[in-house]
């Protein structure tokens, strides 16, 4: 039986060593000495009775004791983070730091805005924004990383709220002297077998993209993927293929452009789902409900190419 519980300082130490497997790095994080950090986890051992670290000249790995503890005091600050905000909040309204996770093809074109908002109404909050990959996002939420993130729908699981934003519509985008960019609209059907470019395997956006090719009858250009929006709208420019775009990034990079045209397609639109998760536990589900609400505000007022519905 352990003599005493674990302290937090023994528990943060614990989680960042398990998340760099770097005593240097975990000590940096934890804003102490590599040998404080050492001397904490010997405690903590020492407490519990068991091995959670396998120290090495090779480097750190942790036990298979270290990894289920280290989950758990994952979530025990998790839980100490919420009560501090659910304080800070029920005391003066929306201030401190939250952490926002957003999709590289979402968040630059989206956020400013946003921001520029948030900065003006609560001058006491601070939005700490990272880009991720989507699956990347949801597994960093649930770790505790992010308290929000900006994602494409569906998101799912039982331990999440998830909030409709709104719903953004796909164009395709075509180099400015494809037979298509004088167009007012495409029909699908006229998709079929144009080489079409997509973004590389981890996106939204590249499962999107590749049924409807397999859909209206288009050849996917699985060789050359795109890394980002923008290099997927040069090799467009450049006649190396069509592609579909989402409205925000046309609004804020194609529209105005000379090499790049963005046509909607004829009949009912394309679209993908945007929506703000938070973890179901958070201490601050009405900050970001009230988060949310400005967002879909915002979005209706300044961004084309979109629905609230």
């Amino acid at each position: 039986m352990a003599q005493k519980p674990p302290s937090l300082r023994q528990l943060q130490c614990l989680l960042e060593l398990s998340r760099t497997l770097h005593f240097g790095e975990a000590a940096r994080r934890c804003g102490m000495a590599q040998p404080s950090l050492s001397a904490q986890l010997q405690t903590l051992e020492a407490s519990l009775g068991i091995r959670l670290v396998e120290r090495s000249r090779s480097g750190v790995l942790m036990t298979p004791a270290g990894r289920t503890v280290a989950t758990h005091a994952a979530t025990v600050m998790d839980e100490i983070r919420n009560i501090i905000q659910f304080a800070e909040t029920c005391q003066e309204g929306i201030v401190g730091t939250i952490n926002l996770g957003a999709k590289p093809t979402l968040g630059p074109y989206m956020l400013p805005q946003i921001v520029a908002h948030l900065h003006r109404e609560y001058t006491s909050l601070r939005l700490y924004i990272r880009d991720a990959m989507p699956l990347d996002l949801e597994r960093e939420l649930r770790e505790g990383r992010h308290d929000l993130i900006l994602a494409q729908l569906p998101v799912s699981g039982d331990d999440l709220v998830v909030r409709r934003l709104f719903r953004e519509r796909l164009y395709i985008a075509v180099a400015a002297d494809d037979p298509f960019a004088r167009r007012e609209s495409i029909n699908p059907e006229e998709l079929r077998g144009r080489p079409v470019l997509g973004m590389r395997s981890g996106y939204h956006l590249h499962e999107s993209i590749r049924a409807l090719c397999e859909e209206h009858g288009a050849h996917f250009l699985r060789e050359y993927e795109g890394t980002s929006l923008d290099a997927l709208r040069q090799m467009v420019g450049m006649g190396m293929g069509l592609s579909f775009f989402p409205a925000l990034y046309v609004q804020s990079e194609v529209t105005g452009r000379s090499d790049v045209v963005a046509i909607p397609l004829a009949g009912r639109p394309i679209t993908r789902s945007i929506g703000l998760v938070w973890r179901e536990r958070s201490g601050q589900a009405h900050v970001f409900e009230t988060i949310a609400a400005m967002m879909r505000s915002i979005a209706g007022k300044n961004f084309t190419g979109i629905t609230l519905e």
